[in-house]
Parts: structure tokens; sequence; C-alpha cells
């Protein structure tokens, strides 16, 4: 690649990524509906990217049914539906496309899609709700996340040293992941001052600890997955930075598991409240 061209990729991944950034904060900020809609989006393009790469080409058919069975869970997330009936719809969803997947000999991963898209929505808007502790919860997770994605590519290249995972992303260091697990603690708990929220250093740090380690998981995983599938990016949907999936794998993968956290602590319809709330 030519100095030109790698500087003109860079400026594209710039600007898509300031425009995705805003997009995202403005629906965040607006919650309700509107935010449902983004959760719902992600939901759509994560599942579309997940049977582009897992499923046979010649399994059109199958493929729909999956998209259907999403996109009932997906038009009752926009409803409004409660947290918990949603979740017991995607089980259902799930089994039915496990039973059709088995019949027709298809395979289990692209079911899998729809349990990960399906479970992606679901936590992304259960931990938003319609309340400022909603908003805390997710500004503290978006944070959390970018923090770590941005500084763990920063200082991975700035010092090398040893991979992370070699045989699943050989470009991720054991530096990178450390310094991008710092950087994530340190921006929930700026979030977390600025919110108001008192739990004490300690008690922040080690939720920003866990939902960063958990997210460069997702990433992994992510990567783990295109390897599988023999494919470097999950789509070409967002120039300059590949897929969807390609952007939200850590994200979706910490939003499940504070809301996990949070449903144990609050209850399935509020996980942020007893986190985040005043």
């Amino acid at each position: 690649m030519t100095k030109g061209a790698g500087r003109s990729n860079l400026q594209q991944r710039v600007l898509s990524a300031i425009v995705l950034v805003a997009v995202v904060l403005v629906l965040t900020w607006a919650g309700g509906f509107w935010y449902r809609i983004l959760c719902a989006g992600i939901a759509g393009a994560v599942l579309y990217e997940w049977t582009a790469m897992a499923s046979p080409r010649d399994a059109t058919a199958h493929r729909i049914v999956l998209w259907g069975l999403l996109a009932v869970i997906l038009a009752m997330l926009l409803a409004g539906v409660p947290a918990a009936t949603l979740l017991i719809a995607l089980v259902v969803a799930v089994i039915v496309g496990a039973a059709l997947a088995a019949y027709d000999q298809q395979g289990f991963w692209p079911v899998a899609g729809v349990a990960y898209a399906g479970l992606s929505a679901i936590s992304l808007a259960a931990l938003r709700s319609d309340d400022a502790a909603g908003l805390a919860a997710t500004l503290f997770l978006f944070a959390i996340v970018w923090a770590t994605d941005i500084l763990a590519y920063f200082v991975g290249r700035a010092i090398g040293g040893p991979k992370l995972a070699p045989s699943i992303s050989p470009g991720k260091t054991w530096s990178g992941a450390i310094g991008g697990t710092i950087a994530g603690i340190v921006a929930g708990g700026a979030i977390a001052l600025y919110a108001g929220i008192v739990w004490g250093v300690l008690a922040t740090a080690s939720l920003a600890l866990i939902l960063s380690i958990v997210s460069q998981i997702g990433d992994l995983f992510e990567s783990s997955l295109k390897r599988r599938f023999g494919t470097k990016d999950s789509s070409g949907l967002i120039p300059g930075h590949g897929g969807v999936m390609d952007r939200v794998d850590g994200l979706v993968a910490a939003a499940s598991m504070l809301f996990v956290i949070g449903a144990a602590a609050s209850g399935l319809d509020a996980p942020a409240n007893a986190l985040f709330g005043r």
C-alpha cells in the first residue's frame, strides 16, 4: 500500500468513526424509541453479516427464516416489550431455528447468530431504558469499550511485544491489551465521576476492569469467527472499518455482561438502577 492510499484509508476511517459516534451518541441521548431503533439496526446488521459468513451460499431460504425470526424479536423490542418477555421470545426463536437447521441439515452456526444478535439488542436496550440511570449506564459502557479499543490499538502499535492470541488475531499484543484495559478503567471512572455515581474507587475500577476484559474477549471471539469462515472483514458496510460486527464485537459482549450484572442486582427490566441510580 502506498503512503497516499494509507493516508486516504486513515482519513476514511476517521470520518466514518466521527459520523458513527455522533449518530450513536445522539440516539443514546434521545433514548426511548429512537435508541431502540439503534439497537434493532445493530442487531439486524449483525445477523446479516453473521449469516453471510456462516451460511452456505445455497441456503438462502434458511437465512430468510432466521432473519424473520429475529425480525419478530426486534419488532417486539421496538414496541417496548419488557426484557424478560424478549428473552423468552429469543429462546423460542433459537429453538425454532435450531429445529429447522437440524431438519434441513444446514448446521447450527447461522442459528447462533440469531442468539448473538438478539441478545445484543436486548442487552443494549434494557441497559438504556428511559431514565437517568440508564443513560449513565450506557455512557459508562461506551466510554470503557471505546477507550479500550482505541488505546489497545495505539499502545499495541507503539510498544509491540508478545502476541495476545496469535492463532486468532496475530495483530493483538499483550501491551495493547494492558494499555487498553488501563484506558478503559480511567474512562469508566471519569464517566462515573461525571454522572455522580459514588461506589468507591475499588468498586468502580473493578466493574470497569471486568467490562474492559470482556470487551476484548468479544473482539477475539469475532476474530475467531472470521478466521473460522475465512474472511477478513464481516462485511464492507462501514467505509474504512469493514462491517458492523467489526465495530460492535467488544461493545455487545460488554453490554451483555453489564446487563447480566445489572439484572442480578435490579431485575431484568431495570438492570441499570441498582448500579447507576442515585
